[in-house]
């Protein structure tokens, strides 16, 4: 026996517009939408309907495309003007592929052909309709909270770590402040570090950014303080350190644990002096550059072993601000998705502009030890796979798909840090992260026997099963046990 084909249930009642001038369609058809626990209008006259469309908001139309005084078509093109984010189902006894064709270029989002052969498949047809208006609408409010949300150079966050992050860049950035940036790696040390630098006076001048633990010894301090001809090998003439081309500006001295003794002494030399020497001179230059440091390195451990200078400790650590993980603050995981969705559909000429449930309650379960580049790597990848407008779990990295790993409190926590994001939409989060966890450990105690979970969950098998597909999960049946339908 195969098994029946599962609908999505739509998170919340939608409100469905069903309009054919057939009374015995308009009425199968509506009692099967409200068993289906739609909100159903009928109306038989497409006058009408279009009347009462004009004062009602409506998640789906259903229509029949031949009809008196007004077609289907026309109805078609007089809802998406009202309402363009509206889905509409069209049917009709006598259509054509031609027809059809014309329907979804005008933008309806499903063509069913009548008569309809199971109610229960014209039902999954709008539920499935229904969804998409759904996820259109959770697309909007992340949009709308990314254009309200405070931006600074790319950091976005709602969450209350990020804030305490923006007011101290707004208190610091007017001063001259040396500043430490501290934070793991990926969490966007050098936006912030951008962030103070056009918030400060110096603005108009150079920003330029140096990784320090990209180049050996003699190439960074050539980098940093220039060098004469001679120098050394290779040196055939001079050259001007970023310290001389950031005057008036900002350094950024990014992975400053990982910087030699020699080159620390170098360093403490400017911060102290105002002023450096060129590898192989003596001549000292004056520069007036505002340094800004960053580190993943603990560096009062390294301070206690010797291998970071103190007096330069104490010279970096003026401002010290520390960046939360991405685990901490998962309730800005749905802005920064949304937020590389965009940029990354533009960038490749693709129409993905949504992210389903599914794949987002992963994306916030997600322990993130790679944070925000992690983040924006999985959105690439996924905007490269995704074959529609939508992004499912598929598209994801396939260790997203496996049970999350963090112990049950510890992802409680996670789950119920969302109260920035609005409250359908953390409550969606949390019941898809709550569901997942529950039924991993529900299949766990019962050696993965979906008959058996099912007996202990209390649940009918077929319901126990669609919860399992909704969640990407899979369980094995007993032997000789056939999936019931629902």
């Amino acid at each position: 026996m195969s098994e029946k084909t599962e609908k999505p249930e739509p998170k919340k009642k939608a409100k469905i517009l069903v309009v054919d001038d057939d009374r015995l369609v308009l009425r199968a058809v509506s009692e099967a939408l409200s068993r289906d626990g739609q909100e159903v209008v009928s109306i038989q006259d497409p006058i009408e309907a279009l009347a009462v469309a004009k004062d009602t908001s409506f998640d789906v139309v259903v229509s029949d495309i031949k009809m008196p005084n007004l077609s289907g078509i026309e109805l078609l093109k007089a809802f998406k003007v009202a309402q363009p984010d509206i889905e509409v189902v069209m049917m009709s006894g006598h259509g054509t592929i031609e027809t059809a064709v014309e329907c979804m270029k005008l933008g309806a989002y499903d063509y069913l052909s009548k008569p309809f052969e199971r109610l229960d498949d014209f039902c999954l047809r709008v539920a499935r309709a229904v969804e998409r208006r759904s996820l259109k609408k959770r697309t909007a409010v992340l949009e709308d909270a990314l254009t309200a949300v405070k931006e600074y150079e790319g950091m976005i966050g709602q969450s209350s770590q990020m804030g305490a992050v923006f007011k101290l860049v707004e208190q610091v950035g007017p001063t001259t402040a040396t500043v430490l940036i501290r934070g793991e790696s990926g969490t966007g040390k050098e936006l912030v570090a951008k962030a103070i630098h056009y918030r400060s006076p110096r603005k108009q001048k150079p920003f330029v950014a140096v990784n320090c633990s990209a180049l050996t010894e003699t190439l960074l301090e050539s980098e940093l303080f220039g060098h004469v001809k001679g120098a050394f090998t290779g040196a055939v003439g001079h050259k001007r350190g970023l310290f001389e081309a950031a005057d008036g500006g900002t350094i950024f001295l990014d992975e400053i644990g990982d910087v030699s003794p020699a080159t620390q002494v170098r360093l403490l030399r400017v911060l102290q002096e105002g002023e450096i020497k060129r590898v192989g001179s003596t001549d000292a230059v004056s520069v007036d550059t505002r340094v800004i440091a960053a580190t993943n390195v603990d560096l009062e451990k390294a301070r206690a072993e010797g291998r970071f200078r103190e007096d330069l400790y104490y010279r970096l650590n003026v401002i010290t601000l520390s960046l939360p993980p991405l685990r901490d603050r998962p309730g800005d995981v749905p802005l920064l998705a949304q937020h590389f969705l965009a940029s990354f559909a533009q960038k490749m000429g693709k129409k993905v502009s949504t992210i389903s449930p599914d794949a987002m309650s992963l994306l916030v379960q997600n322990r993130w030890v790679g944070n925000v580049r992690e983040l924006e790597n999985a959105v690439e990848r996924a905007v490269v796979l995704a074959q529609s407008d939508l992004i499912g779990p598929d598209d994801l990295p396939p260790h997203f798909k496996e049970a999350p790993k963090s112990a049950p409190s510890s992802a409680d926590a996670e789950v119920f840090s969302l109260t920035h994001l609005p409250f359908a939409q953390a409550k969606a989060l949390a019941v898809g992260a709550f569901e997942r966890r529950y039924l991993t450990t529900l299949l766990d105690k019962n050696a993965g026997n979906i008959t058996a979970a099912a007996l202990a969950a209390g649940m009918d098998r077929s319901n126990f099963r669609r919860l399992l597909k909704d969640a990407g999960l899979r369980g094995s049946s007993t032997q000789g046990d056939e999936p019931t339908n629902p």
